[in-house]
């Protein structure tokens, strides 16, 4: 199974884009057919919370509710990992050390500059690439 932590802004993308066929709208498409895990914790459930409620997205508020929703029913709360690596943000922390409490997990992100470069953080379009062959791996 693989496990993500998606970051707050692909959600935003993929709920206010106009192009179903955007990275980011594969991303939670592929979440919601349950093709991965995703991975969380209360600050993270909080932040999406939060951002997708502001007003300057158009975003419905029972579609931003249905969607926390769903990656609380269906994912796993994990803990942090501290970790010592530089972030230019520190409100992004929490996404990489949760995504750090899980082997094989990957931390979602269209703002890779703002986490350290490593093989656990990926851009939405690399994502869906990985979930694409490993359905093709496993013959789904």
């Amino acid at each position: 199974m693989i496990y993500a932590v998606i970051d707050t802004n692909v959600l935003v993308s993929a709920l206010i884009t106009h192009h179903p066929d955007a990275a980011t709208a594969k991303v939670v498409r592929l979440l919601l057919e349950k093709t991965f895990v995703p991975i969380f914790n209360a600050d993270i459930i909080a932040e999406y919370g939060d951002v997708l409620h502001r007003p300057k997205f158009p975003i419905q508020r029972e579609v931003a509710d249905s969607l926390i929703a769903h990656i609380i029913e269906n994912g796993v709360e994990a803990s942090r990992v501290n970790s010592m690596e530089s972030m230019p943000d520190e409100d992004d922390r929490v996404f990489y050390e949760v995504s750090l409490s899980m082997d094989e997990s990957f931390l979602v992100t269209g703002n890779l500059k703002h986490y350290p470069n490593s093989p656990r953080v990926i851009s939405p379009s690399d994502f869906v690439n990985v979930l694409c062959g490993e359905l093709i791996d496993t013959g789904k």
